[in-house]
């Protein structure tokens, strides 16, 4: 399995905007590793996990065709995660030719709210109806918490997070050939139930990929901060979750109390695991 970073910021990007803050200043004379997208990861080729609204500019520079992904997992519908704009160019409207066929997974919630999303920039209407899904080439697919599901050569479970239940939001186990990879953001603390469903589902995850939107000591609410991130990822050690070489791989980077890429990198070292960054590819 390959997975590539198409982003790793989070939904403010980093630096943030207008922002003149210590660190945003230091992104921004460094460059390089401390520039990030929106959070999105492709695997292998094929599958995307969020229609971001950096996608298409993450893929021109990272080299994978956005014409060879045939699947998308949807954590949820927030703006720095779904770019409605992306499947509006699906329709004939646009010119596309040889739209190749797409497989769009989400809780029935997430799915709803894009649909509407989609409706407001006015080219389809409904993205249940089946004849819109046949003129975009396109299927969706509802999906829940603790749902297990074949994704092409991939088998994906869906997972319950505490970040807007109102539209449902999912995370999501990955696993191809025996290979297993846990990909959670956007969450304050992962449920007790996607606990339970880890064993339930008896996985054991080499790669592990979690939210790290606020750094050590910093807190906004609604993600994962660095002392959070760290207890998670030793309770997944303390409860046999983890391959013996697995790679744990902190995104979704705010630069609210997470200093630029060198900095957080020797950080998180000291607690065993690793800051991913645009492009890298594991």
């Amino acid at each position: 399995m390959k997975i590539t970073f198409l982003g790793t910021g989070a939904a403010t990007s980093y630096p943030l905007a207008f922002c003149q803050c210590e660190f945003c200043h230091q992104a921004r004379v460094s460059g390089g590793k401390n520039y990030r997208k929106r959070s999105s990861i492709v695997i292998n080729s094929d599958l995307l996990i969020d229609m971001g609204p950096d996608m298409m500019t993450a893929s021109l520079m990272v080299g994978i065709p956005m014409t060879g992904i045939r699947y998308c997992l949807q954590t949820h519908p927030h703006s720095d995660h779904f770019d409605a704009s992306h499947l509006s160019t699906r329709v004939p409207e646009y010119g596309s030719v040889g739209t190749p066929p797409l497989q769009l997974f989400g809780s029935q919630a997430t799915l709803k709210k894009m649909s509407e999303m989609v409706a407001d920039e006015g080219d389809a209407s409904d993205l249940f109806d089946p004849a819109e899904q046949q003129m975009m080439n396109l299927e969706v697919i509802p999906v829940k918490a603790l749902q297990t599901f074949e994704v092409g050569s991939y088998r994906v479970t869906a997972f319950p997070t505490d970040h807007d239940r109102a539209v449902d939001s999912l995370l999501f186990s990955i696993t191809e050939q025996g290979f297993s990879v846990f990909y959670g953001t956007d969450t304050d603390t992962l449920p007790e139930a996607a606990w339970q469903g880890f064993h339930e589902k008896r996985l054991r995850f080499d790669v592990v990929i979690l939210d790290h939107t606020y750094g050590p000591d910093a807190d906004g609410g609604g993600h994962l901060n660095a002392d959070r991130f760290i207890e998670h990822i030793n309770r997944m050690k303390a409860e046999h979750l983890l391959s013996e070489n697995a790679r744990i791989l902190a995104t979704h980077i705010s630069h609210e109390g997470n200093p630029p890429h060198t900095l957080l990198s020797r950080y998180a070292s000291k607690h065993g695991y690793e800051i991913a960054y645009d492009g890298l590819v594991v």
